[in-house]
């Protein structure tokens, strides 16, 4: 039983991510509803902070995608207002929103990660693209993954098998952002861990395997119902599993998270473990992996989403 008078989930934004942002809200307002926690779902539009101000709740769960909910700011404004709020402070958010330098603490902690370079749009356009695709390829070969350097929901995000495919990728990544993190391609199975701390310090929930049509996990994969297979937990053995969520909780730590992240792996074909990235807001639509990883570890969404709040609450006091 909880504490909480009531709480804003926060969803929406500006971003291209604003409409997944907007059903994980839902998602999550529902889902409190069930375990009798009072939800409001709220935009970050100009009547947020004075609604904050006249009527203060218990504690905020932002759900924002994309740059604003991931990058730290609007949970910098939350700190700011004195509200409490689940997740991950905003240092921690920068760190792992920018995927480049996640991979660089992620590397730092001991994890494995794809060898690659990260490149403004100034680069190639200063330089010449031509000889800059020669100069990665020369270095990283083929395949690759491109991808923003800040953004998710596979936004701007694809692979390349050649020089032309590469310069296709890169200009369709600065569609979604500046700079492109483009990074060798491992094949494998690829793998989404959670972590939840509800109060005994950070654990991972059960893997979850994800099948994508053609192998590709993009925005429509991810988002329309019925398209892509997951697996939860996933079909890996024992010992697989066991250092997917020592990687996952590696991550977690060694960017300094809190209350809940996703990271995203690769298992290849020999059982290596590749980190990709890490997410502060995850996705919580009813296609998302984490409330999949809940129920497969028999616990309910709306039960973590409220001691979440709650433990974001006591913090506060």
């Amino acid at each position: 039983m909880t504490e909480l008078d009531y709480v804003v989930v926060l969803a929406g934004g500006l971003s291209p991510e604003r409409e997944i942002s907007l059903r994980s809200g839902e998602q999550v307002c529902g889902a409190l509803s069930e375990v009798g926690v009072q939800a409001v779902l709220a935009d970050t539009d100009s009547t947020l902070l004075s609604r904050l101000r006249s009527d203060p709740p218990s504690a905020v769960f932002p759900v924002i995608h994309g740059a604003p909910g991931e990058d730290g700011s609007v949970r910098e404004v939350l700190g700011l207002l004195g509200a409490p709020y689940v997740g991950s402070r905003p240092a921690a958010c920068r760190m792992a929103f920018d995927k480049s330098a996640a991979k660089v603490l992620a590397a730092a902690a001991g994890l494995c990660t794809p060898a690659a370079v990260t490149l403004p749009r100034e680069t190639f356009h200063d330089l010449g693209a031509t000889a800059v695709i020669d100069l990665i390829i020369g270095r990283l070969g083929v395949p690759l993954f491109v991808k923003p350097s800040r953004g998710g929901s596979a936004l701007g995000a694809s692979a390349a098998h050649s020089a032309a495919d590469l310069a296709t990728a890169i200009v369709g990544c600065f569609g979604y952002g500046d700079t492109a993190l483009i990074e060798r391609l491992v094949s494998g199975t690829e793998i989404a861990v959670g972590v939840i701390d509800l109060g005994d310090g950070p654990r991972a929930l059960p893997p979850v395997e994800i099948v994508a049509p053609g192998g590709t996990y993009d925005y429509a994969a991810r988002y329309t119902a019925g398209e892509t297979e997951f697996y939860a937990p996933a079909r890996l053995p024992a010992a697989t599993a066991e250092e997917v969520a020592r990687v996952a909780v590696t991550a977690h730590t060694a960017l300094g998270l809190r209350d809940i992240s996703r990271t995203d792996l690769i298992v290849d074909a020999a059982g290596a473990v590749h980190f990709l990235e890490v997410n502060v807001a995850p996705g919580m639509t009813s296609t998302s992996t984490l409330p999949m990883a809940m129920r497969a570890a028999s616990l309910d969404p709306g039960s973590c989403y409220a001691a979440l709040l709650q433990r974001a609450a006591d913090r506060e006091r």
